[in-house]
């Protein structure tokens, strides 16, 4: 997939575009009138970068990673944009007796602050398989895993600025297995009472209301503004 400093205006306009129609021809396309050889050269750059391809009948069609990236454009923006959108990750706490799995972050932002394991959900991954996934990758263990939980965590600047919008699927581990990392890249590992965890002196906002959810039986769902200073 291109990144979106190799993509010039027209090619963005070509694939917004061809976001509403089944296919198109090279003059339907050309809607600024641009010379032929020109435009030409706009076409067969997408062509290259795989977001779109020519049929047997000479029309032009979104593939489907041309589809996938068209979606994202910001369609009412003037200059070529991505819309922005939170992003998708999942929270993972495994306890221990009366103890919790904490993480000191050690890469930036938010570098040397406390809190829960946290990642990315990869494409085609299920919550519990992304959970999985990073509580093994980063820690070296597995166990029980319990969706507790739908976090939506914003931060924002003291001048009102949104640094950070991410949707967390809170899971619970218990049953632990196997032999804890106690460092890996980008982070250290311990287990700590609720007591140690919160005399941290730099914890995450929401480490409180995280524990809360997990401890919880019944299913929830939280949206949170915080006010941060250690981005």
């Amino acid at each position: 997939m291109t990144n979106i400093g190799d993509l010039h205006k027209i090619q963005a306009d070509i694939l917004k575009e061809l976001m509403f129609v089944h296919d198109a021809r090279f003059s339907d396309l050309n809607i600024s009138k641009m010379p032929n050889d020109q435009f030409t050269f706009h076409l067969k750059r997408l062509v290259e970068l795989g977001l779109i391809e020519k049929t047997v009948e000479g029309t032009y069609r979104l593939t489907i990673p041309g589809k996938d990236y068209a979606g994202r454009l910001d369609t009412d923006s003037k200059v070529v944009a991505l819309e922005m959108q939170a992003k998708i990750g999942v929270l993972v706490v495994a306890t221990q007796g009366e103890k919790y799995l904490v993480q000191q972050r050690l890469k930036q932002p938010y570098y040397g602050y406390h809190g829960f394991i946290t990642g990315k959900i990869k494409r085609g991954e299920t919550v519990l398989e992304a959970a999985a996934r990073e509580l093994e990758e980063e820690t070296g263990l597995e166990g029980d895993l319990r969706l507790s939980a739908v976090k939506h965590k914003m931060d924002y600047s003291a001048s009102g600025e949104l640094l950070d919008d991410k949707y967390f699927f809170t899971v619970r581990v218990d049953n632990v297995s196997g032999g804890l990392h106690s460092e890996f890249p980008g982070g250290k590992n311990c287990w700590m009472t609720k007591e140690e965890i919160f005399k941290l002196p730099t914890l995450f906002d929401g480490v409180e209301e995280s524990l809360k959810l997990i401890l919880n039986s019944a299913f929830a769902f939280v949206e949170t503004k915080y006010t941060v200073e250690g981005f």
